[in-house]
């Protein structure tokens, strides 16, 4: 085998910036900056004036920095021949960005890449938190990409459209919502108890699963039934980096054979980026097509994986993920500690998880997967790190027709509906007090017409119904009328029994 053409990862860096002031915050060039040097001196140094390509994932805390790669690329003094950004920040553009980093190595086009990432929204936010007007970075960036009619519900950010996951998953199950929470905590526990043990890990603290599930002044409900302590905390300031190579190169420089660990193939597919013609919310054609043909370019099986690390913005992903690959929920799905207690830098999370999986395989065991999901369950990306030689080489990773063949079709949506259906999905929003502000409800008319419908805060009797656990609200027939200015109500309380 011709190993110029075998992918390797030669050193990995994090950073945590935790400053004394404002004043001696890094900003996310400054972290990515700083996680890059670290992963050149773990590679052994000089890594970073041979480098051919730089890949960047887009950041949101510092956006007057712009396309961050050349800058950075200076700031290291090197002079890569292809210097790239992402074009927004999702949470599968690490391991995009490092299947085609293996990939160009494959070909034969570079020796040696690097991918960085950093997100300083924690600094971002402390240095304007005395205006009134005080911006949600994640928030406004993905309303800026919502249609209207999202818009008008109130349905644009991930926390809002994740629960609809969660909601539409535990039905489909066939759980009671007691058996969905328990199995969301049981996993967020052990992801605590992972991070707890992780020194790069934010938020270094073991939880119960009862601390996950119970509600109070710091772990105050969000979206229905996610509480804070469920949800990816973006208010951090983290950097991840890593270095891939040739394994010629590798050897040719010295690196010693214990710290090398091997790139496999990885597979590729995503949804339809409107949530609301999707065809259906409890599973995910792409994601099964991802992590299923990922394992199988490899020439593995689930029992062959010695880690994983399953996307965790939300429970529902690993959750779903889980069950495509027979992943026990009493193993941990992470190897780095998740985005809620590792840290959720918004798009880089994986570059983290890039680097813990790398750190784990050479202490122990044979392949890890990585599995890596962006937008509101849009894009999905899986990848197998291993201690050996792969057996398959990288290739093309787009497996979107396979997804495609396996989509059913979307229902029709109708915006502007009145009269009877019945619920698909839906959510309960809260403020900051822990009472219900809103609810959502996407429904179904009688003959399959997809539709979305308001709750208002004060129908108590509705979000009861709807987040009480006493009946299973997905299925369950209520009625939708518009109010005062246009916008479509559900009305569901006592009438809302399975018909």
């Amino acid at each position: 085998m011709d190993e110029s053409r075998i992918p390797v990862i030669v050193g990995v860096g994090q950073i945590n910036d935790r400053p004394d002031s404002d004043a001696n915050a890094l900003n996310s060039l400054g972290l990515m900056k700083a996680a890059l040097q670290a992963a050149d001196r773990e590679a052994g140094g000089g890594w970073l004036a041979k480098l051919d390509s730089l890949a960047v994932v887009a950041q949101l805390s510092f956006p007057e920095l712009g396309d961050v790669s050349r800058p950075l690329a200076d700031a290291l003094g090197a002079a890569p021949r292809l210097c790239k950004q992402t074009p927004y920040p999702s949470g599968d553009s690490p391991v995009l960005l490092l299947n085609e980093a293996a990939n160009r190595i494959a070909a034969g086009e570079i020796e040696v890449g690097a991918v960085a990432g950093g997100e300083a929204l924690r600094t971002a936010a402390r240095r304007i938190k005395t205006r009134a007007d005080a911006p949600n970075a994640v928030r406004e960036a993905a309303a800026r990409g919502a249609r209207p009619l999202r818009q008008r519900y109130g349905i644009v950010a991930p926390t809002d459209i994740y629960p609809l996951y969660e909601n539409a998953c535990r039905a489909a199950w066939g759980q009671s919502l007691a058996e969905g929470q328990h199995e969301s905590a049981q996993i967020w526990s052990l992801f605590s108890q992972v991070a707890a043990a992780n020194p790069d890990a934010w938020l270094r603290r073991a939880l119960t699963p009862k601390d996950i599930l119970t509600p109070s002044a710091d772990n105050r409900p969000i979206a229905f039934p996610y509480t804070k302590l469920m949800v990816a905390n973006a208010s951090v300031n983290q950097g991840a980096a890593f270095i891939v190579a040739s394994l010629a190169k590798a050897k040719a420089i010295g690196v010693r054979a214990d710290q090398l660990v091997f790139v496999g193939a990885g597979a590729a597919a995503r949804e339809p980026g409107d949530i609301l013609a999707r065809d259906r919310f409890d599973r995910s054609s792409s994601m099964g097509a991802a992590l299923r043909n990922a394992l199988a370019f490899n020439n593995l099986s689930s029992s062959d994986l010695d880690w994983v690390e399953l996307y965790s913005c939300f429970p529902c992903i690993p959750k779903l993920a889980r069950r495509i690959i027979d992943w026990p929920a009493e193993r941990a799905a992470t190897v780095f500690g998740g985005l809620t207690f590792g840290g959720g830098p918004v798009g880089n999370y994986m570059s983290h998880a890039v680097a813990a999986m790398v750190q784990k395989l050479r202490t122990g065991g044979r392949f890890g997967l990585l599995f890596a999901n962006g937008g509101f369950a849009t894009t999905n990306h899986a990848i197998v790190l291993s201690r050996d030689v792969p057996a398959v080489g990288p290739r093309d990773f787009n497996v979107q027709l396979e997804a495609d063949a396996a989509r059913g079709a979307a229902p029709a949506l109708i915006e502007d509906y009145t009269g009877p259906g019945s619920i698909e999905t839906y959510t309960v929003f809260y403020d900051r007090a822990g009472a219900p502000s809103r609810g959502v409800v996407i429904a179904r008319t009688p003959d399959g017409a997809r539709f979305i419908c308001r709750v208002p805060g004060d129908d108590l009797e509705t979000i009861s119904f709807l987040t009480s656990g006493k009946h299973e609200p997905v299925g369950a027939h209520g009625e939708a009328s518009p109010d005062s200015e246009g916008v479509s109500l559900w009305r569901c309380g006592n009438k809302c029994e399975r018909k």
